[in-house]
């Protein structure tokens, strides 16, 4: 990698570090660092699962065990178990305390604070390029973030991320979408060594998704590849099916295939601009109006 693109991104996180006061001991002139700020601001007003806030924020049980009993110990928030509703007395829950409320609402105004004086300084059109800059930044750090890796088409993560790629394109199909009418993917046909099913997750959320059928004697065949809304244009779909593809070509297929539906506009697109060509009809698919197919040429 371009060691010039390397030291940009380390000049960009030390002034931002700085600004934002990450070194500060009191973040915020407030009696605890940024990390501890941080947990309490996630965990809110209406409380949360020590597990989803460890998954959240990407951090490691030890770490977050530490900084859950600084907070208790200053008497802002408390962990106990689950209420019996949960279903499992395993799991554990962090709430803030009346002193954590009014802490929570005292960060927000900091916060809000610290936004304004970062702006005040600067023209209308410069706050409109910061903050654009801004989204922009964040938008991709986000789809940096996202892990694709293989996972069992039976696990609860894929059996979600398949739901959600049926609700969207019953939603835009002209006819809508009935499972049962559209041709068969089996749960054995996407585990090695027949296939693959690949889940894209965002701190431990499925997001999207990519299943590889390899047919004997015949191109593989891609299918189920949906990408979650609050995702698209950060290249997710151009990444799922590089490592289908990949995944084909190290088994030693020479080709990949597969049929879309008409109204699925940015599928066509990202299949057209990856070097996917039309082809005729290569099954019955009840919903698809155009087949494509793609050398692999690593």
């Amino acid at each position: 990698m371009d060691v010039a693109l390397v030291a940009a991104v380390r000049r960009f996180n030390r002034t931002v570090t700085q600004r934002v006061g990450a070194l500060d001991e009191r973040y915020l002139t407030r009696d605890r660092p940024l990390a501890q700020a941080r947990l309490l601001w996630e965990i809110g007003p209406a409380g949360a699962e020590v597990a989803a806030l460890r998954t959240r924020l990407g951090l490691d049980s030890g770490h977050l065990s530490r900084l859950l009993r600084a907070l208790e110990s200053d008497g802002l928030v408390r962990v106990a178990p689950a209420g019996p509703g949960s279903g499992d007395g395993r799991v554990r829950t962090a709430t803030l305390t009346e002193a954590g409320q009014a802490e929570w609402a005292e960060l927000d105004r900091r916060s809000d604070a610290f936004a304004r004086s970062v702006l005040e300084s600067l023209s209308d059109r410069r706050r409109e390029r910061l903050v654009a800059a801004m989204a922009e930044v964040e938008r991709l750090l986000v789809g940096a973030l996202v892990v694709i890796e293989p996972c069992p088409p039976t696990d609860p993560r894929a059996r979600a991320a398949v739901r959600a790629y049926a609700r969207e394109v019953a939603r835009r199909f002209d006819d809508g979408f009935d499972p049962a009418l559209s041709n068969q993917v089996r749960d054995e046909d996407l585990v090695p060594p027949a296939g693959v099913f690949l889940l894209a997750t965002l701190d431990g959320e499925p997001v999207g998704c990519g299943a590889l059928k390899l047919h004997a004697h015949e191109p593989a065949e891609i299918k189920r590849v949906w990408v979650a809304d609050d995702v698209r244009g950060l290249g997710l779909g151009r990444r799922l099916l590089d490592r289908l593809e990949q995944y084909a070509d190290e088994r030693g297929w020479r080709a990949v295939r597969l049929d879309t539906n008409r109204n699925l506009t940015e599928a066509l697109a990202l299949y057209r601009a990856a070097g996917y060509q039309e082809i005729e009809p290569y099954n019955e698919e009840r919903y698809a109006h155009h087949w494509f197919e793609k050398r692999l040429t690593r």
